[in-house]
């Protein structure tokens, strides 16, 4: 099961993300990420805190958040793996400038780090220095 709530601080969206984020509930993610930039918030903070698993489907989502937020092309959620590969084309893009990490837990932080995800996405453990990046 998967909690998001989402609020708004300056003009950026705080989307908290509680429980488990995987192939049941990923596209639960996707939707809120859709609703919050078509209601024209393109800044995104996702803090991660409450978040006890990410699997790949829940890479997936990040990968989704991210183009949405540069306004490219978004991949077939159901094409799943290939989804997943269209990747390298984020890493390409360098830092994501509009989607930022906040307090990870650690076995999440892990699975970042594992699939390099901490290369262009900024993970900030101090919300208001997260807030300010922007």
């Amino acid at each position: 099961m998967l909690n998001i709530d989402v609020s708004k601080e300056n003009e950026v969206a705080v989307i908290k993300v509680s429980g488990e984020l995987d192939g049941q509930t990923y596209q639960d993610l996707i939707a809120k990420a859709q609703e919050v930039y078509n209601s024209d918030s393109k800044k995104m903070l996702l803090d991660l805190s409450e978040l006890n698993y990410i699997s790949s489907a829940g890479l997936v989502a990040l990968h989704f958040m991210a183009l949405l937020s540069k306004g490219e092309k978004l991949p077939d959620t159901e094409q799943g793996w290939s989804a997943l590969k269209s990747v390298d084309r984020t890493r390409e893009g360098g830092v994501q400038k509009n989607v930022k990490l906040l307090n990870p837990r650690p076995e999440v932080l892990n699975v970042l780090e594992m699939v390099g995800f901490s290369t262009f996405f900024e993970i900030f453990t101090d919300k208001q220095k997260a807030l300010a990046s922007f």
